[in-house]
Formats: structure tokens, C-alpha cells, sequence
């Protein structure tokens, strides 16, 4: 009887396989092996935001063990001096200001390093939420990563734009509909749209050269963003660099498709930044 039970287990199982067809079953497990990519990203970006915490943690310390010895042997200067009558009142509220200085410093220290955190936690939380955002879209069209506490988003020419074109093609307004959400939620970022193409020269009855392709590239985005998707635009701003920051070897295709992008960097506001200084 067992054996008749492990044998109609075993169709059963065969049956419910047969169910699901092999491209369902690729494209599921593409998915898969594309969130577990994803969520190995965040967990390396995680670890190194850790790290940097660890390192800010220990400067810290360091800095106030200084602080704290410096504040000692001023007090016994200051002790010794005033005792043996040679420390003019003068000169003793200068010494006194010095430690108020002194401590000044310390408090900046702290509310740095409490601004450092979060504007790194704000970061991590804008990338995975782009990528939850955008993770359905070809990783050969869009990179999102973080350098030097900045987000940066680079778009191909081909997700954007036909061939030489600077229209935005309709598929690429929903691209930037999912951007624009998050930078709406996060009202506190400014943005900035770079456009840069390869070195193959570009010349038509509307455009002067690759410099000229680059800047209307960026300005209609910039556009789409504005008019399409309300995002302030005092917040945005429009660049183009043309052919002269590659990041790849123009020599060959492979280099100048990843040359041919739109870059969107999601940057603090400078003001804002400084306020995170401020103790509260």
C-alpha cells in the first residue's frame, strides 16, 4: 500500500511539472536568478555603508580622545599659570574661549558623522527602490549605482531615443514616469540630466554636431519630467558633454553603445545637506 501511495505521488508531481510550460519555467527562473543578483547588490552595498560607519565610528573616537587631552592640558596650563600670577586676565579668557572652541568642534564632529549616515541610509533607500521600480527593464539599458555618496541612473540611447534622434519615444515616457515617482516622494533632491554620445561626428539640417545631439537630448528629458510628471524645475538641471566623457573605448561598438547614454545623478540639495548639519 505505501508503495502505491509513493507511486501516485510521484504522477501526480510528474503532472503538475508537465503543467507548466519550459519558457514559463525559463522566464521564472530568470526572475529568480534576477532578484537574487539584486538582493545580492543591496547586501554588498549594505555591507560597505557598515563599513564606512565603522571607519566614521573609529575616527570619531579618536578625535574626541584628542579633543579630551588637549582639554586636560589646557586646564593645567591654565591652573598653573593663573596661580603663579603670570596669566593676565586677558590672556586667561582667550584660554577660555580656546576650550569653548574646543568644544564647538566636538559638537560639529557628531552632527557630521549623524549627517553622513543619513544621507547614506537615503541613498540605499532610493536605489532599491529604483531597482523594485525598474527591475523589469534590460540591464544592457539601465545601471543604477552610488559613487561618492551620489546616485547615479545611466540610460541607453536605445531605451531613450531612435537613432540620432532627440525625441523621447513613448516607451521611454513610462521609464521616466517610474523615476519621477521617487523623486517626487523625495522632494529634498535635486536632479541633474547629462547627455553624452559617442565619437561618431553627427550633423544635420538641426543639429551642429554631437555637443549640440547631447544638450537637446538631456533638455528634452528634463521637459518630460517637467511638463509630464510635475517634478519642479527648479530642482533640475539640463548638461551635455558630448563625445568627451566615454566610458568606454569608442574603437569599438560594443564601447560607443555604452558611450551613447543619458545619465540622471540624484544629488542632495546643498541647503538641505547643511541643515542635516544643524543640531537639532
Amino acid at each position: 500500500m505505501k508503495a502505491l501511495h509513493y507511486m501516485i505521488a510521484i504522477g501526480i508531481s510528474t503532472m503538475m511539472v508537465s503543467c507548466v510550460s519550459s519558457k514559463k519555467y525559463a522566464s521564472l527562473n530568470k526572475d529568480y536568478k534576477k532578484t537574487l543578483s539584486e538582493q545580492k547588490s543591496c547586501e554588498t552595498y549594505s555591507d560597505k555603508l557598515q563599513a564606512n560607519n565603522t571607519d566614521l565610528t573609529t575616527r570619531n573616537k579618536e578625535l574626541l580622545a584628542q579633543l579630551d587631552e588637549m582639554k586636560k592640558n589646557s586646564n593645567l596650563v591654565l591652573t598653573t599659570l593663573q596661580d603663579m600670577s603670570v596669566l593676565s586676565a586677558k590672556q586667561a579668557e582667550n584660554m577660555k574661549q580656546s576650550l569653548k572652541t574646543l568644544s564647538e568642534k566636538d559638537g560639529y564632529i557628531h552632527n557630521l558623522q549623524s549627517a553622513i549616515l543619513r544621507k547614506d541610509s537615503l541613498n540605499m533607500v532610493l536605489v532599491m527602490n529604483l531597482k523594485g521600480s525598474l527591475g523589469n527593464i534590460n540591464d544592457k539599458d539601465i545601471n543604477i549605482k552610488v559613487e561618492k555618496g551620489v546616485v547615479y541612473i545611466d540610460l541607453s540611447d536605445r531605451l531613450l531615443f531612435n537613432s540620432g534622434k532627440y525625441v523621447v519615444t513613448e516607451q521611454a515616457k513610462t521609464v521616466l514616469g517610474k523615476i519621477a515617482t521617487i523623486l517626487n516622494a523625495h522632494t529634498e533632491l535635486d536632479v541633474m540630466v547629462e547627455g553624452h554620445t559617442d565619437n561618431v561626428p553627427v550633423h544635420t539640417y538641426n543639429l551642429d554636431d554631437n555637443w549640440d545631439l547631447s544638450v537637446k537630448r538631456a533638455t528634452s528629458v528634463v521637459r518630460i519630467l517637467e511638463k509630464q510628471y510635475k517634478i519642479s524645475p527648479i530642482r533640475m538641471t539640463a548638461a551635455g558633454h558630448g563625445k568627451f566623457e566615454p566610458v568606454a573605448d569608442n574603437s569599438t561598438e560594443e564601447g560607443r553603445a555604452l558611450n551613447r547614454r543619458t545619465r540622471i545623478i540624484i544629488l542632495p540639495q546643498l541647503d538641505q545637506f547643511f541643515k542635516l548639519m544643524v543640531k537639532k
